[in-house]
C-alpha cells in the first residue's frame, strides 16, 4: 500500500463531513445536534452556532450514565443516549433541532440513537 492508498479513507471522511456541514447551521430557535461516534463511545452536543455555545452534552463517558450501560451493546447504549438527551432537551426548551451526524453514515448506532430522539419528542 502506498501513501495515498493509505489516506484515501481519511479524505474522503473529511470531504464528506464537509459536504454534509456546509449545509447544517444551529440557530437559537432550531440547535445543531452534533453527533461524534468512536470505535466504543458516542458524544451527543445541542449546539448554538451563532453564539458558539454547547447548549447540552452527554457521552457514554458521562459518570451519572455509566452505571445505566454498563454490560449493554452499543446499540443499546445509543438508544439509552438518545432518549436521555431528548428528555433534557424537552426540559430545556428545545424541541426541534438539526441533526448534524459529521461524516458519519445513517446506519448503525448513528440510526438507532436518531430513532430515539424522535421517539423522545425531538423533531428533526
Amino acid at each position: 500500500m502506498n501513501l495515498r492508498e493509505q489516506t484515501l479513507p481519511k479524505l474522503r471522511r473529511e470531504k464528506r463531513k464537509l459536504r454534509i456541514r456546509k449545509k447544517i447551521i444551529g440557530t437559537k430557535e432550531k440547535p445543531r445536534l452534533s453527533v461524534f461516534k468512536s470505535l466504543r463511545n458516542l458524544e451527543v452536543q445541542i449546539i448554538n452556532d451563532e453564539n458558539g455555545k454547547t447548549i447540552l452534552g452527554l457521552s457514554t463517558l458521562s459518570k451519572d450514565l455509566r452505571e445505566q450501560l454498563k454490560g449493554k451493546k452499543k446499540s443499546d447504549q445509543a438508544k439509552i443516549l438518545g432518549e436521555i438527551i431528548a428528555k433534557k432537551a424537552i426540559d430545556a426548551g428545545i424541541k426541534k433541532v438539526v441533526f448534524d451526524r459529521r461524516e458519519n453514515k445513517y446506519i448503525g448506532r448513528i440510526k438507532v440513537l436518531a430513532e430515539s430522539l424522535r421517539a423522545g419528542g425531538l423533531e428533526f
